[in-house]
């Protein structure tokens, strides 16, 4: 048990104290600066190898898993040159169609489990999903912290949740979804941050993409300041993934942008960066190859 006592002292040795006028300046400034720069091809097929391809949707059936699967098949074959993305994401009743079906052994399958996308259920419920998402095939597990008990102060059980459901996991990758839209202010982004990622998280995760805001550039920039100092402290590099509200090619730029600035060049690999998006691969498709495409 992760004890409110250790909680504390891990939040002791951080500076959670933000102004979020502040942020927004830092940010800004950060942008102007050096977005343009990584506005290149390359830049863009990196992040078309960081893309996490992701349905989500109440309608998903096995065919629609499976036909969604054979385009990342496919895509070895039409652009051999462009690589792959890094993993495709689904609910976890479709991993084992996922596992099935994929033939590149390099592109992950990703669950979002334990209760996604609100949380609110029982643990034991949200461990039993994990774990048959994980026997299926899943090779990651997206979960979401339990967004109401870290706003009511109960740091205690949301670390908990997070310590068990990694335990779950063994060695294969935990995300952790802070809801950073719910979180409202920096200081509770930092706050969520430095929780999930000492209660054992491998990433951390802006948002679910189904409540607005979903991820913002601010909410990036808090976020990866805190896997910077959390690294600083405990020499641990943890991941980190936006997801939701990406919708340009500038807005994936604007992330890789954050990441470059602060957290440096030994995040930029498609393990350490990973982009959650449904909609994005045809953009940055089109854009490396200067036609409008729709593959995925």
């Amino acid at each position: 048990m992760i004890t409110d006592n250790k909680i504390q002292q891990a939040f002791a040795k951080y500076n959670l104290e933000l102004d979020d006028e502040q942020v927004k300046k830092e940010v800004a400034a950060l942008l102007a600066n050096h977005l343009e720069e990584n506005n290149t091809i390359a830049v863009k097929k990196f992040l078309l190898n960081s893309v996490e391809l992701t349905t989500l949707k109440t309608t998903d059936s096995e065919d629609s898993v499976m036909r969604f699967v054979e385009k990342v098949n496919q895509f070895d074959d039409v652009y051999p040159e462009l690589g792959h993305v890094a993993t495709v994401c689904v609910y976890p009743c479709f991993a084992s169609i996922c596992h099935d079906t994929l033939e590149n052994d390099e592109v992950e399958i990703a669950c979002v489990a334990a209760c996604f996308p609100s949380s609110q259920s029982f643990i034991e419920v949200k461990i039993a999903e994990t774990a048959l998402a994980l026997k299926d095939g899943a090779t990651e597990i997206d979960i979401v912290q339990s967004v109401g008990k870290f706003l009511a102060g109960d740091y205690e059980t949301v670390a908990d949740e997070i310590a068990e459901l990694k335990e779950v996991c063994g060695d294969r990758k935990l995300k952790v979804i802070l809801e950073t839209g719910c979180l409202k202010i920096a200081s509770n982004i930092k706050k969520a941050s430095i929780l999930a990622m000492y209660a054992g998280a491998d990433y951390i995760k802006t948002s679910t993409g189904k409540l607005e805001p979903a991820a913002t550039p601010e909410a990036a920039y808090v976020m990866c300041q805190a896997i910077k100092e959390y690294y600083e402290e405990t020499g641990i590099q943890i991941g980190f993934k936006p997801a939701g509200g990406m919708k340009t090619v500038e807005d994936a730029l604007k992330y890789y942008t954050i990441v470059k600035e602060v957290l440096g060049e030994a995040w930029l690999t498609n393990t350490m960066l990973r982009l959650g998006t449904s909609s994005l691969a045809n953009k940055l498709l089109s854009d490396i190859q200067g036609e409008t495409i729709q593959f995925f």
